[in-house]
């Protein structure tokens, strides 16, 4: 290399220095860039399937199915020596070692014959969905294996299914938890035996109740197009489902759920789950600590991490470079007053999840991966692969010209009310991840010109800054604040409701419905000021307020309805069809009008419509009028000549 460099270096002396500063840095970005390259390929090459690192399993399921009752039940194992059996307590993680599941499953048939290669479980406890549909972290989802929590009691439910589409889209390899077993009548629960003994020693009616109950769930999976069967009578691993019966509540069957996950990971994922030195971290969520200020949670899926780092992470004001102060786990169930809760390591392999603290770590994006620059030089190349995941995340959300303003705290939960809105179709015009600021205001007060309900921002989770506030209310722009996305909506939902009822209110004047009357000769009850007579409404909705006009006597204006009887009572409209007696009043100004001598019984009457009233009726009362009515409404429109 240094040859070539001099040689390029002499060709150039006489040209500008500026140039040459400008190869040099490029020439040592592109040395930054092909060592990455070679480090990833480097590392690729040692992969090997012997060496394994705990595959990350997510819980998914309805809500109240027993997901964390599950986790629980899968880390508290014998807490009573005292000892948390040996797990680590994690971070929204929880990394069950494989001494544990030696322990837990001793009880399953066939499972210590069979070898363990993986170091352990890394059980990540997720809210429902958001890791998944978030955490792609470069294209690989985190998680490499589920567990779909079902309640037996209930069968499938709306989330199960949300959560089978994410797994079929993901194509992840899950094992169906059938929980709650403990809730069929009479069962007789034994947590030291495997399941399929347990249920072949209940009595006969409770077992016929639990194959009834477990066949709906097949055929549940099977209208999702998934086969299914229990773990034991499975034909086929790679096309059925493993059922694993489980209660969380009395510990039946949770052997059976990890060894079935440990048989599935060492024969499907090997190849996925060998270890490289590659890192591979995505960050889970950032909140404060006391001790060590604003730290960020992350599942160190691949790679290890050590301390005093150069790490790279995507911000919500750009990217932010920092270094690692401290590589934190939570330590053994220690006693709770003990100040330090935390265990600092030097140096973490993976698969973990890590507490990291550091500076500047306010503005990190939760749901992004995080990158660590091993050379000064490739900080600069990592920040613009920060710069672009969250680019990318963001172009993802389709935006339209007119919507609401979305604010929330991390991607997640960002994602999750984005497909909240889209599901109640309230469409979104910006999107952004952090507290409300002044920009935020003005961004959506340009709104206000188009459609004054999306004057709007609707901010999840994050807080909003008081002079935002101020200038909100000044600038009449509403922010609605929330941590819960339903109390977000209806509250969203009200107060366009409101706008909607104020102007139909402000426009029920301009507003004019079309109509045709026909004169009934028999029923003129006075002939001027007011004229009283009897119509039959023969086309579209005559309602009071309304204002009348002759169009085949030079569309000469009689006034306006103020009054309608129908079978002598009042009404405020009347139909095609009915046959009312009206009262049409003058509108002053001119002389009134007399029915006799400027009109007769022969001539239709016409409501009186013009553009404004037509452009008020299509904003603001198009629930109001029915097909025909518009009909009309385009006839009276080429007979008034409106454009």
């Amino acid at each position: 290399d240094e040859e070539s460099e001099e040689e390029s270096s002499s060709e150039e002396e006489d040209e500008d220095e500026e140039e040459e500063d400008t190869t040099l840095t490029e020439s040592k970005r592109e040395r930054a860039i092909a060592r990455i390259k070679k480090r990833m390929a480097d590392h690729e090459a040692v992969r090997s399937v012997d060496k394994l690192r705990s595959p990350v399993v997510c819980v998914l399921g309805h809500v109240d199915t027993g997901k964390t009752k599950i986790l629980d039940k899968l880390r508290r194992t014998n807490v009573q020596d005292g000892e948390a059996g040996g797990i680590t307590q994690q971070i929204g993680a929880t990394n069950v070692p494989i001494s544990v599941i030696q322990e837990q499953c001793k009880m399953v048939q066939g499972f210590l014959a069979a070898p363990l290669l993986l170091p352990g479980l890394l059980i990540i406890d997720t809210p429902g969905h958001e890791s998944f549909s978030n955490l792609r972290d470069r294209g690989s989802s985190l998680c490499d294996i589920a567990i779909l929590v079902v309640d037996i009691m209930h069968g499938l439910e709306p989330q199960t299914l949300e959560s089978i589409n994410l797994l079929k889209k993901k194509k992840t390899p899950f094992v169906v938890a059938l929980n709650k077993v403990d809730r069929l009548y009479e069962w007789k629960p034994n947590k030291h035996k495997d399941v399929r003994e347990v249920i072949a020693s209940q009595p006969d009616n409770t077992r016929l109740e639990f194959m009834k109950r477990k066949d709906e769930v097949i055929l549940g999976l099977a209208e999702q197009g998934l086969n299914a069967a229990l773990f034991y009578e499975n034909p086929d691993p790679e096309d059925y489902i493993s059922l694993v019966p489980t209660s969380a509540h009395s510990g039946d069957g949770m052997g059976n759920l990890m060894a079935s996950l440990v048989a599935m990971s060492q024969s499907f994922l090997a190849k996925r789950l060998s270890y490289t030195e590659e890192l591979q971290a995505t960050v889970l969520e950032v909140k404060a600590i006391g001790g060590f200020g604003t730290t960020i949670d992350i599942v160190l899926v691949n790679g290890r991490l050590k301390f005093g780092q150069t790490i790279v992470l995507a911000g919500t004001d750009g990217p932010i470079v920092t270094t690692i102060k401290a590589l934190l786990t939570p330590s053994k169930m220690q006693d709770l007053r003990v100040k330090n809760q935390y265990i600092e390591h030097k140096e973490i392999m993976a698969a973990q999840g890590v507490k990291i603290a550091a500076r500047d770590l306010e503005k990190t994006i939760a749901g992004l991966s995080m990158r660590v620059a091993n050379n000064p030089d490739e900080v600069e190349i990592l920040r613009e692969a920060a710069e672009r995941d969250l680019a990318s995340a963001l172009n993802a959300i389709k935006l339209k010209p007119l919507g609401v303003f979305v604010q929330a705290s991390t991607l997640g939960s960002l994602e999750a009310l984005l497909e909240f809105l889209k599901t109640s179709k309230i469409p979104y015009a910006g999107v952004r991840i952090g507290p409300v600021v002044r920009r935020d205001v003005m961004r959506a007060s340009t709104m206000l010109e188009h459609d004054e309900k999306f004057a709007v921002i609707l901010a999840f989770d994050v807080k909003v800054e008081r002079d935002a506030q101020e200038m909100a209310d000044k600038e009449k722009v509403k922010i609605f604040q929330a941590d819960i996305i339903y109390h977000l909506f209806d509250r969203f939902t009200e107060y366009q409701e409101d706008l909607i009822k104020q102007k139909k209110e402000q426009f029920r004047s301009i507003a004019v419905f079309p109509c045709k009357l026909k004169i009934m000769p028999e029923h003129i009850y006075m002939s001027r000021d007011p004229i009283v007579v009897g119509v039959q409404v023969t086309g579209g909705v005559l309602r009071t307020g309304t204002p009348i006009c002759v169009p085949s006597k030079e569309f000469i204006y009689i006034g306006v309805c103020t009054g309608i009887q129908h079978n002598s009572k009042d009404v405020d409209t009347a139909k095609k069809g009915d046959e009312v007696c009206v009262k049409i009043e003058n509108p002053g100004g001119d002389a009134p009008k007399m029915f006799g001598r400027h009109f007769d019984e022969t001539d239709l009457l016409m409501s009186r419509i013009s553009r404004e009233s037509i452009d008020a009726c299509k904003d603001y009362f198009r629930d109001e009028l029915a097909k025909s009515d518009w009909a009309l409404m385009v006839e009276l429109k080429k007979l008034f000549e409106i454009l």
